[in-house]
Formats: C-alpha cells, structure tokens, sequence
C-alpha cells in the first residue's frame, strides 16, 4: 500500500513524514485548548477563526511551493505541494463543520446564511473550489484529464485572492494579519509574471520586496478607505516611519528580503560544495589505470 510517507518504492520520504506529522498540529492545539477551556468565553467562535485562519495560511504555503522550489533550487519542495494544499481543503472544511455546530446543526439556516451573507459565500465558493482541486488532486486523475488538469489548478490562484477576501472581511479593522499575508502573496503573483529566465535571478527580489512592500500598504489604505470609517491616509502615514511601530508593509519587506538573503546563502553554499568537489578532482593524482587496479591486472 502506497502511504503519504513512503515513495513508490516503499522508501521512506523523511522531509515527507516530518511535514505531515507537522500540519494537524495546529488543529491538535486548537482542539486541546478548547478542552482545557482556553478559548474565551465563545470557544466555538474562536475555534472557527483559529482553523479558518489556518486554512489560509496553508493555502498561501501550497501556492508558495513552486517559486520556492525554484528560488532555493529545492525540488523535494514539489513532494509536499499536494499534501499541502489538501491540507488547506481540510481545514477550511473543519472551519464550515464548526460554523454548522455553532448553529446548532441547523443546516438549512446554515445554507441560508451562505446564501444571504456575502462573506459566507465568498468563503464557500472557495471551499468548492478547494474541494474540485482535492478530487482531481490524485495520480489517476492528472493522467486522465491531460492538459486540462493545469488549467483547472490554475484556479488557485483566484480561489487565494477569495480566501484572503473572507480573511479581511472577517477581521473587521484589525486587517494587520491580512495585509501581511496579501502582501506576500502579491509577492509571489509577482514573481510568476516574470519571464521565466529572471524567476531566478538574485537581481529580482530586492525590487519585489519593494514592490510587494508597497502593495502592502496600498491594500491596507484602501481596505481602511473602503470598509471603515479610519482615515486611511493616517494608516498610510504610519508606513512612513517607526515611530508607531512596525507595519504589515514593514514585514512583508523584511520577510521577502530575508528570503533573498536565504536564497543567497543557499546558492553560495552549493557554489562552494562544487568548487571543493571541483578542486577535489583536480588534486587527484593521476594514477595509470595498471596500478591504480592491480587485482584487475592479475586477471
């Protein structure tokens, strides 16, 4: 039997293993504090957001699979892209599971609500989409449906703009989380616009963390100029200095920056391990093959 742990061989995958041992953890937590009445005094409420939240946080880490994979040249990234994003459907079904038991099961009413309250749909719309990425998700069906297969997981991408959408919505003002998130996933849509030839070119991320930086505190301006009464262009002005403390824009530069530094390290390293290996067999004394193989010799 084929196990999410192990390849077609039957060898373990340890990076595999240790990432789905990883991703029910925070479920697990939320689960045990809810027991050991940590979560206020509206658990069911709080447990909603704390698994919702975490759908999106996965979703985002599935979608930054692949540039990752590309930028620190780490292909057994791609073997937990999967699990990853079937992790997201996961807890954003949970996340609508806990919705229905807050209304006490009433499913009707349930459906009612999705229907009539903009942000339930945006969120269910996502978790259909989510779901169709699930089913076609298997071996069998990416031999079935060909080419078609690509373009439907493109669809990740917009179902990413809607998570993040029922994100804000549910936030109210305190869009701090948010903006950080949409910044880094502006961040990565970026990135996909480059050519091909440029994706890894260390020239291009100084530039996209500023560019992500700025559409950071863009969202966050017209989140604040649209959906609250804060005047956002007080929000804006706080993006300029640290006197009121860091920003989500000021995160989002900093991650994507360090992710750079990252990228850079990385590729110095491999540079170095090939330069030793290189020097290696340069240093290698040049042996004639009769004494270098004397038990072929005596054959």
């Amino acid at each position: 039997m084929i196990v999410p742990w192990r390849d077609r061989r039957g060898r373990l995958l340890p990076f595999k293993a240790a990432v789905l041992a990883a991703v029910p953890i925070p479920g697990i937590l939320t689960a045990f504090w809810w027991t050991q009445s940590e979560l206020g005094a509206r658990p069911v409420t709080e447990a909603i957001h704390e698994i919702g939240l975490w759908a999106v946080r996965f979703l985002m880490i599935a979608l930054a699979v692949t540039p990752l994979r590309a930028a620190l040249d780490w292909g057994k990234l791609l073997l937990v892209r999967r699990m990853l994003g079937l992790t997201a459907l996961a807890y954003a079904s949970i996340h609508l599971t806990l919705y229905a038991v807050q209304q006490n099961g009433r499913l009707l009413f349930v459906a009612s609500e999705i229907v009539h309250r903009f942000y339930l749909t945006i969120g269910f719309v996502t978790l259909l989409g989510l779901i169709a990425l699930g089913v076609t998700s298997t071996d069998a069906a990416i031999r079935r449906m060909g080419r078609g297969w690509k373009r439907l997981h493109r669809l990740a991408y917009p179902l990413g703009v809607l998570a993040l959408l029922h994100y804000f919505i549910q936030s109210k003002a305190k869009v701090s989380e948010p903006v950080f998130v949409a910044g880094l996933f502006v961040w990565m849509m970026l990135w996909r616009l480059l050519p091909a030839s440029w994706q890894r070119s260390l020239l291009v991320y100084l530039p996209l963390s500023v560019l992500s930086g700025l559409a950071a505190a863009g969202i966050e301006f017209g989140w604040y100029a649209v959906t609250t009464h804060i005047d956002p262009w007080r929000v804006l002005a706080a993006n300029e200095t640290l006197r009121y403390g860091l920003r989500p824009a000021h995160y989002v530069v900093m991650t994507t920056f360090g992710l750079a530094l990252v990228i850079a390290g990385r590729r110095l390293w491999v540079w170095r391990q090939r330069f030793v290996q290189l020097r290696g067999r340069q240093d290698r004394p040049n042996v004639p093959h009769e004494v270098a193989s004397p038990v072929r010799s005596l054959r």
